[in-house]
């Protein structure tokens, strides 16, 4: 299945070269250069070479479960079992990571717009709450009379 990964690697290779407008390789060699010139783009390469990763180990753990199955129809024993869970665990790790890098390259996701998206900002003036509260009243001195009791 490896060109099914190459278009999802693809893809975001792409949308990582149109964000910072340069090829992901030199991109990549511009964040081990320094580091912290661009924390943005020290995130987005560091989560697409996990993502790399996982596409790697899901490309492997499909070879495995596909040999595993061969040609002939049938039951799957625990082995291929496995393998299937296998596969299935690293298609949510990739997907996860993908989804990591895609929150990355969104400018308008949340939180990441506003004053509290901003390092330094200050924080908002704490307002009132929405619906008027009263300070909780101690047990035992409520003056709420029991139904059938007297005192």
């Amino acid at each position: 299945m490896p060109e099914f990964s190459q278009d999802v690697l693809g893809v975001v290779a792409e949308r990582i070269e149109d964000r910072f407008q340069m090829p992901l390789a030199d991109l990549r060699r511009a964040v081990a250069a320094a580091p912290r010139a661009n924390p943005d783009a020290t995130s987005v390469v560091r989560w697409y070479g996990l993502l790399a990763e996982s596409q790697d180990a899901l490309d492997t753990a499909e070879d495995a479960l596909v040999a595993a199955l061969g040609t002939e129809p049938g039951e799957l024993d625990d082995a291929a079992m496995e393998l299937a869970h296998r596969v299935d665990a690293a298609v949510a790790a990739r997907d996860g990571r993908a989804m990591v890098v895609d929150y990355l390259l969104d400018p308008l996701a949340p939180g990441k717009r506003g004053p509290a998206a901003w390092p330094r900002a200050t924080p908002a003036p704490r307002r009132a709450p929405a619906l008027p509260t009263f300070a909780p009243t101690p047990p035992g001195t409520r003056d709420i009379p029991a139904r059938g009791v007297t005192r």
